[in-house]
């Protein structure tokens, strides 16, 4: 049976151990870094090799290939690709070019992947940063205004969908608020119920569709003062599954960031018991990820069903226009002529 459990690797090859914890372990799919990636021809391998040790058709590769500063794939490996933020300036002139263009450029990027295998990808972002908050997000970030948000998220999220790579929405209920960043700490978010729901909580409604979404390492104290999202059952089910409706597969930030605490063990189940359907471990550190598979069940249930409709996403793919996405992209990074 397949675990509630994603997992990255230790490097760019898939040590004899690692194969073993795949076959024995059935993860629901393995997350790919920079670490994993030496060339075209080594890459296509290890994503062959991870495949024939699962041996499903139903196993997820993912990738973090938001664009610019979170890239996992970069030249020559893959496209070059612009932060959200050259979108949000493109919106500032030409609202209707920057949606067509975050369309296009993610349905590019969904063909690029797919060609390695790569069936999900962790964007787009839908935090909605603030002054003062940490930079963390800044550019991550498709703008400031909530339908700007919406509207570019949506478009990237319809170019994957399109090329058949299933696109995770992050970081619900919403990151744009933290004064800290969560890979090095617990950030505390004090403010009101009633402005978040206004503001941070409102893109993740309008997104509320898409097939899966990634949960914020933040404590929202007015909701619950203790627990960060991605552990609390009161955010998950009041605000995540409640206000703002979002009832399809949903995965925990990575189990091995320092805003969480405690033994590996202890995370994943915090995080399964929360109402997360996956828990999702990135650093490759094989002994905790047999700890993190300790402390998750099965997928089963509501949970399983929600990760066959995500899996279903794979099998589309529908036609678009290669040389205007090319273009498009060309013009959003400043280059003078379309990359190839």
């Amino acid at each position: 049976m397949t675990a509630s459990l994603i997992v990255g690797l230790s490097g760019v090859m898939l040590t004899d151990e690692e194969r073993r914890f795949l076959r024995d372990v059935q993860p629901a799919g393995v997350i790919i870094f920079r670490r994993n990636v030496f060339d075209r021809g080594q890459f296509a391998r290890l994503i062959d090799e991870m495949r024939d040790a699962v041996g499903r058709d139903d196993f997820l590769v993912l990738v973090d290939q938001e664009g610019g500063r979170v890239q996992r794939l970069k030249p020559p490996i893959a496209q070059a690709l612009p932060p959200a933020a050259a979108y949000a300036d493109l919106y500032a002139d030409d609202p209707d070019e920057a949606k067509e263009a975050a369309f296009l450029i993610a349905r590019l990027t969904a063909e690029e992947l797919r060609a390695y295998g790569i069936t999900m990808n962790c964007a787009p972002v839908a935090d909605l940063p603030v002054e003062g908050a940490h930079e963390i997000i800044s550019d991550r970030a498709y703008g400031r205004s909530v339908p700007q948000v919406v509207a570019l998220a949506q478009a990237v999220a319809d170019g994957y969908l399109a090329g058949g790579v299933v696109p995770v929405v992050k970081h619900i209920p919403g990151h744009g608020r933290a004064t800290l960043d969560s890979h090095l700490g617990l950030p505390v978010v004090p403010t009101p119920h009633r402005t978040l729901s206004a503001t941070d909580f409102a893109p993740f409604k309008a997104l509320a569709g898409l097939p899966a979404a990634m949960t914020a390492h933040v404590v929202y104290y007015a909701i619950d003062p203790q627990q960060p999202a991605s552990t609390s059952a009161v955010v998950t089910r009041e605000i995540i599954r409640g206000e703002i409706g979002f009832d399809n597969l949903l995965m925990s930030d990575d189990l091995s960031m320092n805003a969480l605490s405690g033994p590996m063990r202890g995370r994943a189940e915090a995080v399964i018991a929360a109402g997360s359907d996956i828990a999702l471990h990135c650093n490759g550190d094989l002994n905790e990820m047999r700890a993190a598979a300790e402390g998750v069940p099965p997928l089963s249930g509501r949970s399983a069903a929600r990760f066959a409709t995500a899996c279903a996403c794979m099998e589309r793919s529908e036609p678009y226009d290669k040389e205007r996405a090319l273009q498009l992209l060309a013009d959003v990074l400043g280059a003078e002529t379309p990359i190839v």
